[in-house]
Order: structure tokens, then sequence, then C-alpha cells
């Protein structure tokens, strides 16, 4: 395509990158900059055999905008002007980003805490659906330690966050009373103990494990389930041999055997209900977990 067709196309996608820089860098004025430096990037590279160009274009601006995070080192953010966002015609997965306004300047705060690769990692994956294959060429590491560094990102963030914190003495109470529903096939237990929008995640390989266990009756698992009923299902009956245990600091749980941990279980806890459960058991992944048993 000739200049004018690259840079109408640029300028549909400019909301979109904007977005992503903004969240990423926190500064309007940066999000900008960091725009511009993408499109100038489009404008001298030959992209005739790009099939997407949105993923290309966000891959380039979190680039450039990782970059910037590690030139400035750690700095007071400006604020977001969350009407900039609003210019964006595409709800999805853009409204993702809707949770950092829920939580305004204390997610800020978090995020300003975060390792410029964590920061990426988390934005771009949680905030706007980028998958961890495409993460891992931005952040120059495999896709297992993209999906490790989203993962760190995402304790501590919830960790920080004065909406997701709970009494430790409460958060252990729920997540034993979810062991103990799980392990005795209490279905109604779990339901007691479960938010209605439970999010269940699981990586590839708790999820290519599920499926090597489903002829000895065990329940199917996709990489994202949703709702109390479709999470008890998962766990009722199960679980038996899982422990309460310290993830980077927060209470989850494991299968530890012999002290050696299969898999992992980053359980969330908001107002005494689970919120989400991620569901680890890569090898890469659960090796950079910090994990205190008891």
């Amino acid at each position: 395509m000739d200049e004018n067709e690259l840079a109408e196309t640029f300028e549909t996608h400019r909301p979109h990158l904007r977005a992503v820089t903004l969240r990423l860098l926190g500064s309007p004025a940066e999000a900008d900059d960091a725009v511009q430096e993408t499109w100038l990037r489009l404008a001298r590279t030959d992209t005739s055999d790009v099939e997407n160009l949105r993923a290309w274009l966000t891959t380039v601006a979190g680039r450039v905008a990782l970059s910037m995070l590690r030139r400035r080192g750690t700095r007071a953010e400006a604020p977001i002007d969350d009407a900039a966002d609003a210019a964006d015609p595409e709800p999805n997965p853009e409204a993702r980003a809707a949770q950092a306004d829920a939580l305004g300047a204390a997610l800020l705060v978090v995020l300003e805490r975060l390792d410029p690769a964590e920061r990426l990692a988390f934005v771009l994956h949680d905030m706007f659906a980028v998958p961890f294959d495409e993460i891992a060429t931005v952040v120059e590491r495999s896709p297992a330690a993209a999906r490790q560094l989203a993962s760190r990102a995402r304790r501590r963030v919830r960790g920080g966050s004065a909406e997701a914190e709970a009494d430790p003495a409460r958060r252990r109470e729920v997540v034993e009373a979810f062991l103990t529903a799980a392990r005795e096939g209490d279905f109604a237990g779990l339901l007691s103990v479960l938010d209605p929008d439970v999010e269940l995640r699981a990586d590839r390989v708790a999820v290519a494990a599920a499926e090597a266990y489903r002829d000895r009756g065990a329940p199917d698992v996709a990489a994202s389930m949703h709702g109390a009923e479709a999470v008890a299902r998962v766990f009722s009956g199960r679980a038996r041999a899982a422990q309460p245990a310290l993830l980077d600091g927060l209470l989850g749980a494991v299968y530890a055997p012999g002290g050696r941990v299969f898999s992992a279980f980053d359980i969330v806890v908001v107002d005494g209900r689970i919120a989400a459960i991620e569901m680890i058991a890569d090898p890469d992944v659960l090796a950079g977990l910090e994990v205190e048993l008891g």
C-alpha cells in the first residue's frame, strides 16, 4: 500500500495503540510519544508479509514502551486521562482496561513497583489479551517465562490492591474451607466459598494433565472457565493431596508430595469468597515461584 493508505490504516489502530501504551506508561504524553514512534517504525518497515497488522503494531508499541520504561527507571506517573480511552471504538479486548479504571491511582502505584518486563506482560496479557507467544518476543524470553512474568505481576497487583487484599486469617479460613469441600466432594460447600462469577485459569500443562486423566473420571478443564458451578465441578471430589502454601508471599495451595511442587493454585479472595483461581503446572513457571508450605 502507498504512504497515504498506510497512514489511514495506522489511524484505525491508533486508539488501540494509545490504550496499550497509556496502560504501560501511565503518562498521556509518553503514550503519545510511543504511538508516534510506532508509526515511524511502521513507515520504514516492509509489512507486506504481515498477516495481522494490529498484532504486529501492538508488539512494536509494547517494545517501544518497554524501552521507555527501562530508560526512565522509577518515578511518579502523571494521572491517566480516562476520557482519552473513550475514543477507542473497539470495546474488546480494550474493555479489559476497565479494571485499571476501577482501581484508579491505586493500581498505578502498584504497577510502578513492578519490573518493566512484569508490567508489560501483565498489561498486554490481562488487559489486552495478547498471547504469551507474542509477549515473549517483546521481552526476549520464552513463552513460559513471559507467562511467569505475568503471573508474578498479577499476584503483586492483587496483593497491593486494597480491593483484593484480605485479612490473612480470613484468607486462610476461606482457602482451607475450599480445600476441605473439594476433598469431601461437598458441592454445596464449594459453592459457598466461590464467588458466583469466579474465574478459573489453567496453563497448558494443567489442561493437558486433565485431558490425560479424563478416562479416570477427571473433569474437563479449559484454559479459562467462569462461574461457580463450572469451577465447583472441576474441584469436587478432587485436590485430596493439595495443601495451603504461600506463593510469592500470598496464600494459595499446592500439590507437593514429598515436598516437591507439581502444581500450584494461585487463589484470589475478595470479600470472603474466592474470586479467581489459576492452576499452574508448567515446570518453568513453578520453578520461578517462591513456595512456602503450610
